[in-house]
């Protein structure tokens, strides 16, 4: 049996949630909560096994403005890694921090992560931008709405 290190809901399909494996499966698995079943495993390249230590996915976070999906890692690369979503494939990988990544935060609006580190840092990524002119068409039709308009 494995442990699970990361959990994430998908904020779209609210069936659909994201785990990521520890030092007996090191995979990112989705799984349909409707049924309990599993939909996908996803082994990452950087979780190998180095001087008897097995590193795993720290974090997982979904894009609410893309198909993508981010996730913290630490040893040998200590990175946070963009995905494609559902296809896995790699989008780029975020480096900075100088020891494994432990966590990462979405900000509310959605474009920005914020990731922790053993090197006892914070960093700020603007990984998801958002096109503006289609932000202020949704926020326009928000507000128009008279039951959006009453609930506070």
């Amino acid at each position: 049996m494995a442990s699970v290190k990361a959990i994430a809901f998908h904020p779209q399909q609210a069936h659909l949630l994201a785990t990521g494996g520890g030092t007996a499966d090191r995979s990112i698995k989705f799984w349909n909560l409707t049924t309990g079943t599993l939909c996908h495993s996803e082994q990452t390249d950087s979780q190998v096994r180095l001087f008897f230590v097995s590193l795993f996915v720290n974090a997982i976070a979904f894009s609410k403005h893309y198909k993508e999906l981010i996730t913290a890692h630490g040893y040998p690369n200590n990175v946070l890694k963009i995905w494609k979503y559902p296809s896995m494939k790699p989008v780029q990988d975020l480096t900075g921090h100088t020891e494994r990544v432990l966590g990462l935060t979405m900000s509310p609006c959605g474009q920005y992560v914020m990731s922790a580190s053993g090197d006892e840092s914070l960093r700020l990524w603007w990984c998801f931008k958002v096109d503006q002119s289609a932000k202020q068409k949704q926020n326009a039709v928000k507000s128009s709405s008279c039951l959006m308009q009453s609930l506070r």
